[in-house]
């Protein structure tokens, strides 16, 4: 959606260069003062060596007058040679000195770039999102900015630099001689000239070499996909031969690149070499003649080796130049759009937080979609303050567009929404994230933990402004963030709190209050936490262990509850642990496992390596025949806990042990395959674990645990009835034990009577917590759906809105739980104003007042409007639309998806006992949408009466299952009264179905619906 452009959204520079000078202008300046130093430096490292060659080697006598003092000749050959050293040390740090500064320049003129665009970027207006994809922001703000850094470094510096080493070498030449000058410019314009034009058609030859490849690419993935095939029909030699010709096309573009290549390298050198011809010949003669002397020729001679270097630096500077304006071009286009947020509104603190407790007015407000089609059409609505408001939309695209507009994340094309006095479109972004909370069913979760995700609204400035970060000094310097990163920055008076356990405490009323304290204990009981950061609750799980095992017990849960005890062997537990009747205490992975020598050395002398080995050589076939080497990421091996790498490594080692065994590994080796025991458990492992292993293991359990765990005390902790496990969750620290995997319905018995003898003992709150602490990956990829509706909704609500907007937020709740939760809701937050959003709901009369918004409307007793349009086509589609939006099939379709159907469609009329269709026709006319009238659905009968099976009327969709199944009709359709329907198209019908997942769903529905009939 587009609303009205938000002005004063701040620009970017519209050159690269603007944007150097205005934000590096000063240190410019000073690489330009710094790198002008250079060139006196250089002056001197060409005239010293012709000083030294004729004033010191060629001096006529052994006594040389040097500034009215007499110099012995070898010592004045000494002091110049060290001055020339000396000069040649100052120029090379000097130019090392530029090199670094110019480093640095460019690096900090990217990141304040980078900082610029990403910035830029959380002012987009949400719609904008729809047309540039998140990969290619990336790709702008990372690969594509890299080279820009380069030239900002470069903008001034470079070309003063190489064009002033040029006019220094030039000047020493014309100095010398007015003929070695021009003998080292005469030749410069051809090379100029020719050089590119030649480089120009090896650039043509390269792109098509690209093409044969891709073409070459192309045949060899067709017979390596079809190879079986050539060899049963014989097709193998034409498929060679086809091969070879396209590698001759490949030769013979390579033949012709090598052979421009190397003659433009000839033509270079030959050019290059010319003018050192001229300096030997004319300056021979000239020497000869006396006009020059020898070391003025050997000075021109090396000062000319010194000026094809910043010649064909400035060509590359010029090339970089281009292409960095046309880079910046694009990438100005892109992070500029219409509609961003104004950066006044943006940046910075709000001069003031008023509270958004009035009531919410939307005034005549229209939205556009960014193809200027409408999508909320003149809303005139008031919200009171304070009250529970439902909404419901069928289309997601109004539910997105009203979601947008309250939390402001577009404007209205035309229109006002009002807050109290206050023009929403006049907030501070501050304001609004304060005063607006927003739940949505699908969550943007962020990395790091849940708890942080949670606790956002919470962090929206840093509590101090000082820190001690040796590095913020440069990150200010280069233009980003001036909040400090490594300080405080949870506020919990932001809710009105003085301390962040109060806050934690609003946290869990929360989560109770949305009825998920169940399912979030649940998963709380399957977490593994650190004693440390919660010592009461490890305390409290140790004190309930006798209770929890009297439970199970009494419940005849102790085959699925598996107890730890010294003397017996635990199924549940891996290899690993049993042997050593202990728990890891950090995670055990092949390389830690490697650095414990002595631990690998004393299994060694054990014999254990080669039981050990070859448990994890069945274990790895079996695991080969179930995922084979690529079904590392399915589910279910996921589920063994064993990382891919591990996996894959051990795969490789097997083969080995089959001929060496256990003797032929060395440690990492004998590591990489003891990470499996490690990590499976005898269930896992299943029948392959047999019983005599298990007494094996329980016999080395009672003589050597001792001595094997004496080395590993930093990795594992021994099994004690009276000491927390780190190692463990909550649910097996209470237990004392592992809850068996393969003990189906049994198993999710014990699992909740130890939950619940943990909830009726007081240590709910506790485990609860753990859930803030649960790791989120990229994405929440890692995160069950159950975390989802509980994240959107404390994050919503954890602020203490003045404004709560729930989008679908319960959707996964029935009716009831649903009510339940506005109860507890507005007994938690009494004073919000609470809107909830949905497709529709069951009870609207729990809502102090109900909308019902359809195609952008909001709906009243009066008939459909007439819309306003462009002629006769646009009203004709107007209709179009208001027809196939009433059937419930196509009510939920986005707007575009439902225009594209209705310009497809057409209209049919036809008259009582018309026939529609006929059994056994092709279904190639389309399917019927039933407007007005009935129609009466008959099935053909020999010698008798057609039998009518249905009848049908409006907002029936009549014939899909023909135009799905490609079979032809199954019924006859005839019209009962005066029938008007829409024809839709079997093409346009099947490609909404295709790529619309909510139609396809619903109409999986309807199917359902026509079996159970």
């Amino acid at each position: 959606m587009s609303g009205g452009s938000l002005v004063g959204a701040g620009s970017i520079e519209r050159t690269i260069f603007r944007f150097i000078w205005k934000y590096s202008k000063r240190d410019q300046l000073i690489l330009l003062a710094v790198t002008a130093t250079l060139f006196p430096l250089l002056y001197l490292t060409l005239e010293l060596p012709k000083r030294i060659i004729n004033d010191a080697i060629g001096a006529t006598s052994q006594i040389v007058d040097v500034w009215g003092y007499s110099l012995p000749q070898t010592t004045f050959l000494m002091i110049l040679c060290f001055a020339f050293l000396v000069a040649v040390l100052a120029h090379g740090l000097m130019k090392m000195r530029i090199n670094t500064m110019k480093g640095v320049l460019s690096e900090r003129m990217l990141r304040r770039l980078r900082y610029l665009l990403i910035n830029r970027a959380l002012r987009f207006p949400q719609p904008y999102f729809e047309r540039v994809s998140q990969g290619e922001m990336v790709s702008m703000i990372t690969a594509e900015s890299e080279p820009m850094g380069g030239l900002m470094g470069d903008a001034i510096s470079q070309p003063v630099l190489q064009a002033g080493q040029m006019i220094t070498i030039l000047s020493f030449l014309f100095l010398q001689s007015v003929w070695f000058g021009l003998a080292a410019v005469a030749l410069i314009p051809l090379q100029a000239w020719l050089i590119p034009r030649l480089q120009r058609q090896i650039n043509l030859l390269n792109k098509q070499r690209i093409q044969e490849v891709r073409v070459l690419a192309a045949q060899i993935g067709e017979n390596a996909a079809g190879a079986s095939t050539l060899r049963a029909n014989g097709g193998w030699r034409y498929r060679r031969a086809m091969i070879s010709d396209q590698l001759g096309r490949l030769f013979a573009i390579r033949f012709d690149i090598y052979q421009k290549k190397f003659f433009m390298k000839f033509i270079n050198n030959f050019i290059s070499q010319l003018t050192p011809f001229m300096f030997y010949l004319v300056g021979g003669l000239l020497v000869l003649q006396g006009s020059v002397s020898l070391g003025a020729l050997v000075a021109a001679l090396a000062a000319y080796k010194d000026l094809s270097s910043p010649w064909k630096e400035l060509l590359t500077y010029y090339n970089q130049t281009q292409d960095m304006s046309l880079r910046w071009d694009v990438v100005i286009e892109r992070f500029a759009p219409d509609g961003m947020i104004d950066e006044k509104l943006f940046e910075g603190e709000p001069v003031e937080r008023p509270q958004l407790n009035g009531d919410i007015v939307l005034d005549r407000v229209s939205v556009r979609d960014i193809d200027g089609n409408q999508v909320l059409d003149d809303l005139n609505l008031t919200f009171p303050a304070g009250r529970t408001i439902g909404i419901s939309a069928t289309s997601e695209e109004d539910r997105n567009a009203l979601t947008e507009l309250l939390t402001r994340e577009i404007v209205p094309t035309s229109g006002r929404i009002e807050i109290g006095d206050i023009n929403m479109a006049d907030l501070h972004q501050g304001v609004v994230a304060a005063r607006v909370g927003l739940a949505t069913s699908r969550p943007v979760m962020f990395q790091g933990t849940l708890g942080e995700n949670v606790m956002m609204p919470m962090r929206s400035r840093p509590l101090s402004a000082s820190t001690e970060d040796p590095d913020f000094p440069e990150t200010l310097r280069a233009g980003n963030s001036a909040d400090p990163f490594d300080v405080e920055w949870v506020d919990p008076g932001l809710a009105g709190f003085d301390d962040t356990a109060r806050l934690r405490d609003w946290w869990l009323q929360l989560i109770d209050g949305m009825g998920s304290g169940a399912a979030l204990f649940q998963r709380g009981a399957e977490q593994v936490f650190d004693p440390n950061e919660h010592p009461d609750l490890a305390a409290k799980l140790i004190e309930l262990r006798p209770l929890v095992q009297k439970e199970v017990q009494k419940a005849g849960l102790t085959e699925q509850a598996l107890v730890f005890d010294r003397l017996a062997y635990n199924p549940a537990l891996p290899v690993a642990e049993n042997l050593l009747f202990a728990t890891p205490c950090v995670p055990v992975t092949r390389q830690l496992l490697a650095q414990q020598t002595v631990f690998l050395g004393q299994l060694r002398e054990l014999g254990l390596d080669e039981t050990l080995v070859s448990l994890t050589r069945d274990v790895i076939e079996l695991l080969r025949q179930i995922f084979g080497l690529d079904g590392t990421d399915h589910p279910l091996f996921r589920k063994l806990g064993l990382e891919a790498q591990t996996y894959e490594a051990a795969v490789e080692l097997v083969e080995q042990t089959r001929k060496e065994g256990a003797r032929g590994l060395d440690d990492e080796q004998l590591a990489s395959l003891l990470s499996v025991p490690f990590v499976i458990s005898a269930e896992q492992i299943g029948p392959a674990f047999s019983d005599e292993l298990k007494n094996r293991i329980l016999e080395l359990r009672h003589s050597h645990s001792d001595k094997l765990l004496e080395p590993l005390h930093d990795v594992f902790v021994p099994l004690d009835e009276n000491a927390f496990a780190p190692g463990l969750t909550v649910m097996e620290n209470a237990l004392f034990g592992k809850v068996s995997q393969i003990g189906g319905a049994r198993t999710d018995e014990a699992r909740k009577k130890i939950v619940d003898v943990l909830a009726e003992n007081g240590a709910r709150p506790m485990v609860v917590e753990l859930i803030y602490d649960v790791p989120v990956s990229l994405g929440g990829q890692n995160l069950p759906a159950v975390f989802a509706e509980p994240l959107a909704f404390t994050r919503a609500t954890i602020k203490k809105p003045d404004i709560l907007i729930l989008e679908t937020a319960l959707a996964s709740y029935d009716m009831e739980t649903q009510v339940a939760v506005y109860k507890n809701l507005r007994e938690l937050l009494p004073e919000t104003t609470v809107i909830y959003l949905n497709d529709t709901f069951e009870n609207p009369d729990v809502f102090d007042m109900y909308v019902e918004i359809r195609q952008g409307r909001v709906v009243t007793g009066e008939g459909p409007t007439d819309v306003e349009g462009d002629g006769a086509a646009s009203a004709d589609l107007v209709r179009k639309l208001r027809a196939l939006e009433q059937t419930p099939l196509f009510s939920g379709l986005d707007r575009r998806q439902l225009r594209l159907l209705a310009f497809g469609a057409r209209w049919f009329e036809a008259k009582p006992g018309q026939v529609v269709f006929l059994k056994d026709d092709q279904p190639t006319d389309g399917a019927y949408v039933v407007l007005e009238g009935e129609a009466g659905l008959y099935l053909p009968r020999s010698g008798e009466a057609d039998q009518l099976i249905a009848t049908v009327g409006a907002g029936a969709l009549v014939g899909e299952l023909g135009l799905i199944r490609k079979e032809p009709r199954a019924l006859s359709m005839v019209a009962e009264t005066e029938l008007s329907c829409l024809r839709i198209g079997e093409e346009e019908f099947l490609a909404v179905v295709e790529n619309d997942a909510a139609t396809a769903f619903k109409l999986l529905q309807v199917i359902a619906g026509y079996v159970s009939n």
